[in-house]
């Protein structure tokens, strides 16, 4: 059988630096640097990025994100400036604000996340904020701390199908996603969207019968990507799938009823966020 790795054009070493230069300036973090993401000269071509607030450790342990695990330090009040300043400075039209999992602290994080989008808001009134959050254990009181911060779209991604779930993410929930992305679809005006990885062992039976959950709470935006181990520490690729494969679920999740899909190889969850 034919294993298909996908492979991705060099990055503009200029583009990276300028930007690299940026973020030093204001210590911050993006999930695109953080990650190595293969996208992301592309996305800073198109004036976008993912900021990730909160610091750099989570209190959960998914075995497939290569993000440290402990207790946080206390959140950074001087954060929400610094955020809106480089998002100026590096001329972005689209935000993507992510975090690692906050379990350590009264609201989880939920109030940083508002004070972010306050912050980015008054300094570049006209730039597009999504905010792709954790679950905040699906507690309304956080929820809707996020939902009043008055974001142009939300997000959590689901992640996995239901059987791999609580091996692949044990201290996070199938069930309690879905919840959290039912209350933002009821009560927040603008698009809601989730993530999907493929090749961590799931039939496609399975992808689809997800896929179908996620439209059922409300989900109007979904994205599929190729899962890829980030260390030999981490669950393991199961299958590479090619990129037909990919066009096949598109069609599915099209069929299924969802507004936007991006379905791909190298797709994540914030790829090309501004034009679905």
């Amino acid at each position: 059988m034919k294993v298909y790795k996908p492979k991705v054009k060099a990055p503009d070493p200029e583009l990276i630096f300028s930007t690299e230069k940026i973020l030093t300036t204001y210590a911050l973090t993006t999930v695109c640097e953080e990650s190595g993401c293969p996208n992301r000269a592309e996305c800073y071509e198109r004036g976008t990025a993912t900021f990730m607030i909160l610091g750099d450790t989570c209190t959960r342990a998914c075995h497939f994100c290569n993000v440290k695990t402990g207790r946080g330090l206390p959140p950074d009040a001087s954060e929400p400036g610094r955020i809106a300043k480089a998002v100026k400075a590096l001329g972005l039209k689209y935000v993507v604000i992510t975090s690692v999992d906050r379990d350590d602290l009264p609201d989880y994080g939920a109030g940083h996340f508002a004070a972010v989008v306050r912050s980015v808001r008054a300094e570049v009134p006209e730039v597009k904020i999504e905010l792709l959050t954790p679950d905040f254990r699906a507690e309304r009181e956080a929820l809707d701390c996020i939902i009043a911060s008055a974001p142009d779209k939300l997000a959590h991604n689901e992640e996995t199908v239901k059987r791999l779930s609580s091996s692949v993410r044990p201290q996070s929930d199938y069930i309690r996603s879905l919840k959290t992305l039912s209350y933002y679809a009821k009560h927040f005006k603008g698009p809601v969207k989730s993530s999907l990885m493929v090749g961590l062992g799931e039939k496609k039976g399975e992808l689809i019968e997800t896929m179908q959950e996620l439209y059922n709470v409300g989900v109007q935006e979904l994205t599929l990507g190729q899962y890829l181990q980030p260390t030999s520490a981490h669950v393991p690729v199961a299958q590479y799938f090619s990129p037909e494969y990919f066009i096949h679920l598109k069609e599915k999740a099209t069929d299924i009823g969802f507004k936007s899909v991006a379905s791909g190889v190298l797709v994540r969850s914030s790829y090309y966020a501004e034009s679905m």
